[in-house]
């Protein structure tokens, strides 16, 4: 999920943190692939594919590969209007296909959308039913089998008084849905390496003030804390996070080194589980060369143990709030930067990577938006070469 950045900015190192000189020039093994634009805004936030010829990717957009193109298919409620966003999918089969979301202003009915795809068009599904008032928002969703589906988000009750985390479950039957009351709390990724073991990100706190990194975890009966390190001061969040086995969970967003007032730059933010706890692990910025260039990374996807990419975008640094592709790659045993393709489709550059996907080994797809004035164009950069001697 893509929040307005705080573009302050301060030279402290922060542990776990590594400064760097913008990326070196050098051919990148990913390439930018045509994505078609069916709305006037048509970024992408999540990805899934059940083969390499079966990829679905939606946002604002709603488009599927099929080994040879990207083609958009009309989604229920996605309107490419800044109201409407599908942030979670899950492919299990080119006719079983789960897509989740928030549907808000102007539309008869607030709050999340469940849609499924059978083959031919994306139709609405029944979600669990709430309390008059409430607004339920669904950010992201992981599928450990087609009976055991897990999406999180968000849950808007009393009025707007109360904020629950909001977790809801298909059983191949019908969705469920469990929360819990937070306080400024939310849920932006979801991953799962088996039914019992469910891993969901966020943060916890102020937005952009003091927030803290949030880890929740799902043993097969029901979900709890897990206390994760938070870097620096300032706002801590996580976007993204993939789970590889019980012993091996990766986490990616953002750091601040000191809060507000205070002026600070956001930095990458990197963080491990090995079956004990969350420890943080090294990770490279461009810069900061500035006060306004910031760092956030926005998912992560893993090939294998040895072969993970985290990715998202840092801004440029003479101040004029543009952004290019940040891509960084775990080779078992360190993150560095790698060339990223950031295309260019006039005179202001905002190109972010939100979600990717390894359908096979070595191919790999990380899709997100791009600015193509005057309206926001799908993204999909893809490399069929990946891998840890990349």
């Amino acid at each position: 999920m893509m929040n307005a950045w705080n573009r302050r900015a301060v030279f402290v190192l922060a542990a776990g943190m590594a400064y760097l000189p913008a990326p070196a020039a050098g051919q990148s093994i990913f390439q930018v692939v045509p994505t078609p634009n069916e709305y006037f805004n048509n970024g992408l936030q999540a990805v899934s594919a059940s083969s390499p010829s079966d990829i679905w990717a939606v946002g604002q957009a709603t488009i599927h590969y099929d080994g040879t193109q990207w083609t958009a298919f009309p989604a229920p409620g996605m309107k490419g209007n800044n109201t409407s966003f599908l942030g979670g999918v899950a492919d299990i089969s080119p006719t079983d296909v789960w897509a989740v979301g928030t549907v808000n202003t102007g539309e008869a009915n607030p709050g999340q959308v469940i849609e499924r795809w059978n083959g031919t068009e994306w139709t609405v599904v029944a979600g669990p039913t709430f309390a008059s008032g409430d607004v339920p928002s669904l950010k992201a969703m992981t599928a450990i089998s087609a009976n055991d589906i897990w999406a999180v988000g968000s849950l808007l009750s009393d009025g707007g008084e109360i904020l629950n985390f909001l977790f809801e479950h298909w059983d191949g039957q019908s969705w469920a849905s469990t929360s819990r009351v937070v306080n400024d709390a939310f849920l932006f990724g979801v991953s799962a390496d088996a039914a019992n073991d469910v891993w969901a990100v966020g943060f916890a706190g102020p937005e952009n003030d003091k927030s803290k990194t949030l880890v929740m975890h799902y043993d097969g009966t029901g979900w709890k804390d897990v206390a994760s390190p938070s870097v620096g001061t300032g706002a801590n969040q996580f976007n993204g996070v993939v789970a590889l086995a019980p012993n091996d969970v990766w986490a990616v967003g953002f750091s601040t080194p000191v809060p507000p007032p205070k002026e600070a730059a956001t930095l990458t933010l990197i963080e491990h589980w090995d079956g004990t706890g969350w420890t943080v692990v090294t990770s490279p910025n461009v810069g900061p060369n500035s006060i306004y260039q910031s760092n956030r990374l926005e998912g992560i996807t893993a090939v294998s143990s040895t072969d993970i990419w985290a990715f998202g975008s840092y801004t440029v640094a003479n101040g004029s709030g543009q952004q290019k592709t940040l891509l960084l790659h775990w080779d078992g045993t360190a993150w560095t930067i790698a060339p990223s393709p950031s295309p260019v489709k006039g005179s202001f550059v905002s190109d972010v990577l939100f979600a990717g996907v390894s359908p096979a080994p070595g191919n790999v797809w990380i899709v997100g938006s791009e600015d193509e004035a005057p309206y926001t164009g799908t993204l999909a950069i893809h490399s069929t070469s990946a891998g840890p001697n990349q």
